[in-house]
């Protein structure tokens, strides 16, 4: 659609258009049914919370170390149920002893209780108290509305409950992610011409560069960001599944072009497995490891087989060596 340099004004843009939608030039667009549009609102929004109730996590972990308390030393995750009930008492101003500790400290850290009080030594001030409650109450709050906002994706996705659960039969897809890609592309792959076109508009595919007659690799097309990044997720996921076809797809494709090209590659397949979930509206089948092996051998006959019809039409006789 795009017009000749030079020659762009909002007027001039507007008759370029009109006259390519006379011509039939111009293909309609992706919109979603209200329904989608609605759920696709939900699961947005819930990701910009996530990324806030991270900031919040990172910026009570800066001020911690700030006060020279190291409780990350010997927890894995400051956030866990240990955790909290250790940031509670620090927000609230109560005093931390040994006792507390080995009566409420759960799993092989009641083992660390002396190591746990040694790392709460530090300088604590007032102002670190005062921050860390603002940063605490407000991760609160998040993580309330995240709970409410799960609630109410659930209620939406009830007459979608067998889409979901199709999707999920999919290595590496949970509920969540399975909520994410209907919000996204829906559920009627009709809007789609082929599994190509949808991966197309995901920007998962690999952009199109060829120059003197020779295709090089080019970087994915721009496209929906948000379904490419839960993708991405998805296939970081199966790729640590265990005799799965996907993740035998994925170590393959790690040994010529890296990880992060390996993962999109990935993701670009959980795609348009997706897509003939939806449209056959049937279960994945798990076609194992062996399936790529075969795949590779069959490719391998045909382009044999090719050669040879080539050779033939130019008139040589082909003999296979035995």
């Amino acid at each position: 659609m795009k017009n000749l340099p030079g020659r762009k004004t909002d007027m001039k843009d507007a008759e370029w258009i009109a006259k390519l939608l006379r011509s039939g030039l111009i293909e309609g667009s992706f919109v979603p049914s209200e329904e989608v549009r609605d759920l696709r609102d939900l699961t947005r929004y819930r990701k910009k919370l996530v990324y806030q109730a991270t900031s919040e996590k990172n910026r009570i972990h800066r001020i911690l170390q700030d006060a020279n308390i190291k409780l990350t030393s010997y927890m894995s995750d400051v956030f866990g149920k240990s955790g909290r009930l250790l940031l509670q008492r620090l927000v609230n101003g109560e005093v931390i002893t040994l006792e507390f500790l080995e009566e409420n400290m759960k799993g092989p850290l009641k083992q660390k209780s002396n190591q746990l009080l040694q790392s709460l030594q530090g300088r604590l001030r007032s102002h670190h108290v005062e921050m860390i409650r603002f940063s605490w109450d407000h991760l609160v709050y998040i993580e309330q509305t995240i709970k409410q906002i799960d609630l109410r994706i659930y209620l939406r996705l009830e007459s979608r409950r067998e889409s979901v659960e199709l999707l999920t039969t999919i290595p590496g897809i949970n509920e969540q992610a399975a909520s994410i890609i209907i919000a996204e592309i829906g559920t009627d792959m009709s809007q789609f011409k082929s599994e190509h076109h949808l991966a197309a508009w995901a920007g998962v595919c690999p952009g199109n560069y060829e120059s003197a007659g020779k295709k090089k690799r080019a970087r994915v097309r721009s496209g929906n960001s948000l379904l490419k990044a839960i993708l991405c997720e998805c296939a970081w996921a199966a790729s640590r599944t265990r005799n799965t076809r996907l993740s035998a797809r994925y170590w393959a494709l790690v040994k010529r072009m890296g990880k992060k090209k390996a993962l999109v590659a990935l993701a670009h397949t959980l795609l348009k497995i997706s897509y003939h979930v939806l449209l056959k509206r049937q279960s994945y089948i798990e076609l194992g490891v062996e399936y790529l092996e075969q795949f590779q051998m069959r490719r391998e006959k045909q382009t044999e087989t090719h050669m040879i019809q080539l050779l033939e039409a130019k008139g040589f006789l082909v003999t296979k060596a035995c």
